[in-house]
C-alpha cells in the first residue's frame, strides 16, 4: 500500500474536470504562511510520542510482568465462552489493531459498531464509541462479558486462570499473589487490568507531520520536499477554515469528548443509536466503574469525572471524537463504518446539512463549503498523520516459573 497512490486517487475523486475551475484553484497553490496563533496550535499537537502517565486506578499499570501477562491474555481464545475468539479477533495487530470491517463480528454475528483501534489509548478519559467505560481496564472487561462478543462469564474467566498453571503463575508475578480461589469478580477485574497494562504500550510511530511540527517548534520549518506544500495548505485549513482542530486537538488529535457530527447513518436493528446518552447510563450502572472498590486510586480523585456524569449535558447521537493518527490504516470510518475513504469524510464535512451537525451549545453549525482543491489539500494533510511502520513486536517471555 503506497501513500502517494492514495493521494493520487483522492485527487482524482475530488478535483473537477473543468479547466476554469482548475485555473481558479491553482492560483492558490502556494506554500501557506502560518500566523503566530496557528504556529502555537501546530506545536500543541505534539510532542509525539507523548509521555504516558501511569494509570493510578490500575495498580499494575506500567509493570512489565503485567504487560507480558496482558499480552498473552489478549491473544488467548480460551477466555471466550466458545473457545474460538480472543481480543485479537477484532483488534488485529497487522491492521493497526482494528479489523477494517464496517462493523465488528462477535460470537453471534455482526455487531452494531465499527471496531475502534487500540492505538494510543493511554491517558484517555472515556473508552468506546459511547464512552461506556471510565477506565481502560473496565473497558477491557466489556467485550469479555458481552454475550454477542466473547460471551464469557466471571466464573469462566476465573476458572481458566486458576486451572492453568502457566496463567496462574503469570497472574502471581503480575499481582504479587495467586488468583483468589473464591472471588470470581476480583480475578476478572485483574485480568482486565493486565489487558489494560498491555494496551497502554500500543503507541503509533512518528509521522511526517511530527517531523514538521518539531521543526516549527525549533523555529526552523523544513523545506517543501520534507513536508509538501499541499500538506501545509491542508494543515492551515485543519487549523482554521475547516475547524477540525476544535475537536481533533492535542498530540493524539482528539479532545476525547463527544459530538453529533452526522457522519454515521447506520441504525442497528432498525433503531437509532443514542450513543453517549446510553453510554453515560452504562458507566453509572457498571459494578466495575471507578466508583467501585476495584479502583486502586485510594484518593478517589480519578473518580471525580464519574461522579459528575449525572449532571453532564448529553444529547442523543453523540459519539467520541476518534484520534486521527494512523487514519489511513483504520478504514472504513465512522462509528458504523459506512464511510469508505478520507475523501468521503472530508466531502461530508464540507457539505454537511447544518441541521445535522450541532455543537455542544445546541446551535446548528455551518457547512464548510471547501473547494475541490481545498478538499484535496486537507486529505493530503490527513494522510501525513499516518506512519506505515508498526513499532509493536511480540515478545516471547518463555514459560513462567
Amino acid at each position: 500500500f503506497r501513500p502517494h497512490l492514495w493521494t493520487a486517487l483522492a485527487a482524482c475523486v475530488l478535483l473537477p474536470a473543468t479547466s476554469a475551475t482548475h485555473a481558479a484553484d491553482d492560483s492558490a497553490l502556494t506554500r501557506p504562511v502560518f500566523t503566530a496563533n496557528e504556529i502555537q496550535k501546530i506545536i500543541s499537537h505534539g510532542p509525539w510520542p507523548s509521555p504516558a502517565p501511569v494509570d493510578v486506578t490500575n495498580r499494575v499499570s506500567g509493570k512489565h510482568a503485567a504487560v507480558e501477562f496482558g499480552t498473552r491474555l489478549f491473544f488467548d481464545q480460551r477466555l471466550s465462552g466458545n473457545g474460538a475468539l480472543s481480543c485479537a479477533t477484532c483488534h488485529v495487530p497487522e491492521r493497526n489493531w482494528t479489523d477494517n470491517l464496517r462493523r465488528s463480528s462477535g460470537s453471534t454475528g455482526e455487531m452494531d459498531r465499527n471496531t475502534p483501534t487500540l492505538m494510543n489509548l493511554s491517558a484517555g478519559r472515556w473508552y468506546g464509541w459511547d464512552g461506556a467505560a471510565d477506565s481502560l481496564w473496565s473497558q477491557s472487561l466489556r467485550p469479555i462479558l458481552d454475550a454477542r462478543e466473547l460471551g464469557a462469564s466471571p466464573r469462566h474467566v476465573a476458572h481458566r486462570v486458576r486451572s492453568d498453571s502457566d496463567m496462574a503463575c503469570r497472574y502471581r508475578h503480575a499481582f504479587g499473589q495467586p488468583p483468589s480461589p473464591t472471588n470470581d469478580d476480583a480475578v476478572l477485574v485483574d485480568i482486565g487490568k493486565a489487558l489494560a497494562a498491555f494496551q497502554e504500550t500500543l503507541t503509533s510511530g512518528r509521522t511526517p507531520f511530527d517531523h514538521f511540527r518539531d521543526a516549527v517548534a525549533r523555529g526552523t520549518p523544513p523545506s517543501s520536499w520534507s513536508y509538501s506544500d499541499a500538506a501545509q495548505r491542508g494543515l492551515k485549513l485543519f487549523l482554521g477554515k475547516g475547524g477540525c482542530a476544535n475537536c481533533h486537538s492535542g498530540p493524539n488529535f482528539s479532545s476525547g469528548e463527544f459530538f453529533n457530527t452526522g457522519l454515521s447513518r447506520f441504525a442497528p436493528q432498525g433503531k437509532a443509536d443514542s450513543g453517549r446518552l446510553a453510554g453515560v447510563a452504562k458507566v453509572l450502572e457498571s459494578r466495575f466503574n471507578l466508583l467501585s472498590n476495584y479502583n486502586d486510586d485510594a484518593s478517589g480523585a480519578q473518580a471525580a469525572r464519574t461522579r459528575q456524569l449525572a449532571t453532564e449535558k448529553v444529547r442523543p447521537g453523540e459519539f467520541k471524537v476518534p484520534s486521527l493518527r494512523n487514519l489511513m490504516l483504520t478504514t472504513p470510518y465512522g462509528r458504523d463504518g459506512n464511510v469508505d475513504t478520507l475523501a468521503d469524510v472530508v466531502r461530508h464535512y464540507s457539505s454537511v446539512d447544518p441541521f445535522r451537525l450541532h455543537a455542544k451549545d445546541g446551535l446548528p453549525a455551518q457547512p464548510l463549503n471547501l473547494s475541490a482543491r481545498e478538499q484535496t489539500d486537507l486529505v493530503v494533510f490527513l494522510e501525513s498523520l499516518t506512519t506505515f511502520s508498526n513499532p509493536w513486536r511480540p515478545e516471547d517471555g518463555g514459560r513462567c516459573d
